[in-house]
């Protein structure tokens, strides 16, 4: 799969211009999805400096992205006459999604099972109801 990653919010804490601390396991499961031969692309609203940061950032801990801000390595707007601003991506991990940003594990599980977070609720809404007391009835059942 190809995967868009955002950076702030997502592979670290929202601390934007600064870099914040990484989010537990973030890095570590990027360099998995990365050994499970999925291309992954940086997208982040950084740019110049800023960029050049968080790249820096993310290849001293051994991520390596297959683009940044593009769809491909070589790709450049005047030489490409279909150049869009999105990208042709299969999946998408930022902080900004609707219902906000799973933890790193279960992106992992998602990605590597093919789960969608439908999957994941109804999954954990299950464990939870295995595990809770059946509700007490009502005197007016009891009598049945």
């Amino acid at each position: 799969m190809t995967i868009a990653v955002d950076f702030d919010g997502t592979i670290v804490t929202h601390e934007y211009p600064k870099i914040g601390e990484e989010l537990p396991f973030a890095t570590d499961t990027l360099k998995e999805l990365i050994k499970d031969q999925h291309q992954l692309i940086l997208w982040t609203v950084r740019e110049g400096e800023l960029l050049d940061e968080a790249v820096n950032w993310c290849k001293e801990r051994g991520v390596e992205f297959y683009a940044i801000n593009r769809d491909y390595p070589e790709e450049e707007k005047e030489k490409n006459n279909h150049f869009s601003r999105k990208l042709k991506v299969d999946l998408w991990i930022d902080d900004r999604n609707i219902g906000g940003l799973p933890d790193w594990g279960t992106i992992y599980r998602m990605v590597k099972e093919g789960l969608t977070w439908r999957d994941i609720i109804r999954e954990r809404s299950h464990s939870i109801a295995d595990t809770c007391p059946p509700k007490p009835k009502h005197w007016w059942q009891r009598m049945f």
